[in-house]
């Protein structure tokens, strides 16, 4: 298997002759869907006009573990404009979605049936749906569904779950229990140590989108219109459930206002099918900001373990990151708060444990960075104690630790250039200013401070994507894939990679997304999306020249050459290194006549994951001012220094990057969702409690990269949607120390903590 991966992409180190011939690939080009944003004119799924539409309210269970005793709905039904109320009572037959991770396509958020039995499994899981010719009126009459409920003995309370602590069966594939020689005993003898104890809270997905889709069926055909980063996944998932053929479900999600791992399969979606198809008229679901606390997961909270034992000469002898995750028993997503740990650090012993802790609530999910946001903050903060006890300024201990080789797998990485991100971003950020004494600079009542911290992410590129390519004789390609535009550009990047690769204007290039009835795409998570399209985008360009290659025939200039020698030019073929040898694909197509030539091809298998340690990275600098009357917490600037291979578009890629900056200080400083541990409740449940940054809570950030190619990946390139929040948690708090000499281990840093 590693002599085919050594085949995969150019593991000579060689660039690709094609990537970068014409310009495209990273130029700052603005995202060809902002006008169409900008006027109102992209259609979200809330937005998609059906006749005879009905809307959906949503009564939520106010018990964590129990039953339904009785459930009375006369009063709902006798509103006007009800046209039914659905509970486990009516609901058609369904069966329990495949959990995600199961099967290549099963997207279930967990595995618990919906709306079949009387049982509850979580506090604001639904027992009622209600369907009327308004929204307001669905709402008003789902407040009337009176329900009786019996409740039951639950697990509510993180301490009572830490007693039934275990390691899963793995955490993303990987073991839950990883160590390499005995990392205990070279801590105990270690004259250097750290042994320290963080602690993470919950948190929960607040895009700007809610999640909304509008349904209907057509005898056995079902139509989802949804807000989607997985609609491949769900619309295999969903058939699965009403026991259909995948091809009979129709799921098209061209725009989604914000993702970040909540914009998956849950069952909000699976409640508005079976609801359509018993009312027998389309149905539109839209989540009150409530109702996405309810029923969509978010981040879960975690208690870790960090210890670190260091040598006289700096290097370390042991690393330890251990800890527990609350998580259900219907669910497998145990964040993997030790991947950093087992990536970033030459050791020479290691000790990474993982266990979860099953509670009853709500599923948690994918957070944006799921484990890495979180494990870096206890990573890294404890790093920092170690330098300090080591008298070693924190961004020199740091590359001093740097590894030759992946330090758990022995592997060779596949690019790695963080000792150069290090190096610029102190430089561009001044951190020679840094005072190495705590509370030495002030303002003021404020005090002043710095701090770093390293941020990692692993790259993915997940197997089962396709893309499609049609040329057209009037130099037009027309490009598509069901991918997600969550606005980060997907359309914008891949099509510059086509129009790259065809030699066309950019112009010319179009690229139709976000619909099943499109070649299949992996789901838009893990950082993963642009690599796995981008692979099958280059595939089916390969099987377009062949095509081409065959059209132009004997009588072209082009005749004789196979497809290692010609290259996309000027809205044509040509040899490559010889100007008179060329073709246009007008030219081409004309002497065939044909108006078009369309090809299709699958991403080859992600093989490169199997030979290379692959991960980005990144080196965040941050500084804060403290009030020293009142705790206030304010970051004055930012800069975050990324080495993530091949960056394909600047202008994108800096708002991505910092998006994921402004993410990491919400998770820093303000985001936490408050758990009533006596009812399993959220009661935090608005925007107005739940605080996430807003613009004056956000500094100057300022954004940098090596933009150094990684030779193992599709267009060099490497996923950046999550590595701008990993390390952010960490650089803040290792800032409010330099600021105050106060060590914050617990998240977020409110001012109570600091008076």
């Amino acid at each position: 298997m590693s002599a085919l991966a050594q085949t995969a992409w150019r593991p000579d180190g060689a660039s690709d002759p094609l990537a970068t011939r014409h310009g495209l690939i990273g130029a700052p080009v603005s995202r060809i869907d902002g006008p169409l944003k900008v006027a109102g004119q992209a259609r979200f799924a809330a937005e998609v006009p059906m006749p005879g539409l009905l809307h959906a309210g949503f009564v939520y269970s106010p018990v964590a573990r129990g039953r339904i005793k009785a459930i009375d709905t006369a009063a709902a039904e006798a509103l006007p404009g009800v046209a039914l109320v659905m509970t486990h009572r009516n609901a058609p037959r369904m069966k329990p979605p495949a959990l995600f991770g199961t099967t290549p396509e099963a997207a279930g958020a967990s595995d618990l049936p919906i709306m079949q039995d009387a049982e509850i499994h979580w506090n604001g899981q639904t027992v009622a749906v209600v369907l009327a010719e308004t929204r307001e009126q669905a709402e008003e009459a789902a407040a009337l569904v009176a329900v009786e409920y019996e409740s039951l003995p639950a697990v509510t309370a993180f301490a009572a779950a830490k007693a039934h602590a275990h390691p899963p069966e793995s955490v993303l594939g990987e073991p839950a229990v990883l160590e390499i020689g005995g990392a205990e005993a070279a801590l105990a003898a270690a004259a250097v140590k750290v042994d320290l104890t963080f602690t993470t809270p919950r948190q929960n997905h607040n895009a700007i989108e809610l999640h909304a889709a509008t349904i209907a069926w057509e005898g056995d055909r079902l139509t989802i219109h949804d807000a989607s980063q997985l609609v491949t996944m769900t619309a295999a998932t969903i058939a699965q459930v009403f026991d259909l053929d995948p091809k009979q479900v129709r799921v098209l999600s061209p725009y989604v206002g914000g993702g970040f791992g909540g914009k998956c399969l849950w069952d909000h979606q699976i409640l508005g099918a079976a609801a359509a198809r018993l009312a027998g008229r389309p149905v539109r679901v839209v989540l009150s900001r409530e109702g996405v606390f309810r029923l969509v997961g978010g981040r879960t909270q975690t208690e870790q373990r960090v210890a670190l034992a260091a040598t006289a000469d700096g290097k370390l002898d042991a690393l330890i990151h251990t800890g527990i995750a609350a998580m259900t028993a219907h669910n497998a997503c145990p964040e993997q708060f030790t991947f950093p740990a087992r990536h970033l650090y030459a050791a020479r012993t290691f000790k990474l444990v993982q266990q979860v802790a099953e509670m009853d609530m709500l599923a948690n999910t994918f957070m944006r960075a799921p484990g890495e946001s979180i494990g870096t903050f206890a990573l890294e903060c404890a790093v920092d104690e170690l330098a300090e006890k080591l008298g070693v300024d924190p961004v020199a201990f740091r590359r001093g630790i740097e590894p030759e080789n992946d330090p758990t797998s022995g592997h060779e990485f596949s690019a790695r250039h963080l000792s150069e991100a290090y190096a610029a971003g102190a430089e561009r950020f001044g951190w020679a200013k840094r005072s190495a004494t705590p509370r030495a600079r002030r303002d003021g009542e404020w005090l002043i401070g710095m701090g770093c911290a390293t941020g990692t992410y692993p790259y993915y590129r997940m197997p089962g994507g396709a893309a499609r390519i049609t040329l057209t004789a009037d130099g037009r390609a027309r490009v598509a894939a069901a991918a997600h535009e969550m606005g980060m550009g997907t359309a914008t990047v891949q099509s510059q990679v086509a129009a790259e690769r065809l030699g066309l204007p950019l112009d010319r290039v179009s690229f139709a997304h976000g619909d099943t009835d499109l070649p299949p795409s992996p789901v838009a998570g893990g950082s993963n999306q642009t690599a796995a399209i981008g692979a099958a985008v280059i595939a089916a360009h390969a099987e377009l020249v062949k095509a081409l290659l065959k059209l132009a025939g004997n009588a072209s200039p082009l005749a004789g050459l196979s497809t290692d020698e010609v290259e996309g030019r000027d809205a044509g073929l040509g040899k490559r290194g010889d100007a008179a040898r060329f073709e246009s694909y007008a030219s081409i197509l004309r002497r065939a006549g044909r108006d078009e030539v369309t090809v299709q091809a699958e991403a080859p298998m992600p093989l490169e994951l199997q030979k290379w340690s692959m991960h980005s990275t990144a080196a965040q600098f941050c500084e804060v001012r403290v009030s020293e009357i009142t705790g206030e917490v304010r970051v004055a600037r930012f800069l975050g220094s990324f080495d993530c291979g091949r960056i394909l578009n600047a202008k994108t890629a800096r708002s991505q990057f910092r998006g994921g900056i402004v993410m990491g200080l919400g998770l820093a400083l303000t985001e936490e969702t408050l758990f009533d541990e006596r009812s399993g409740r959220i009661v935090n449940a608005t925007m107005a409690e739940y605080h996430v940054p807003v613009h004056l809570d956000v500094p100057e950030i300022e954004v940098i990269w090596t933009d150094i190619p990684d030779p193992r990946t599709p267009m060099g390139a490497r996923g950046i949607g999550e590595i701008g929040i990993t390390g952010v948690g960490a650089a803040v708090a290792n800032a409010v120390y330099n600021a105050t000499g106060k060590r914050i281990r617990d998240l977020p840093i409110t001012l109570d903590k600091l008076l």
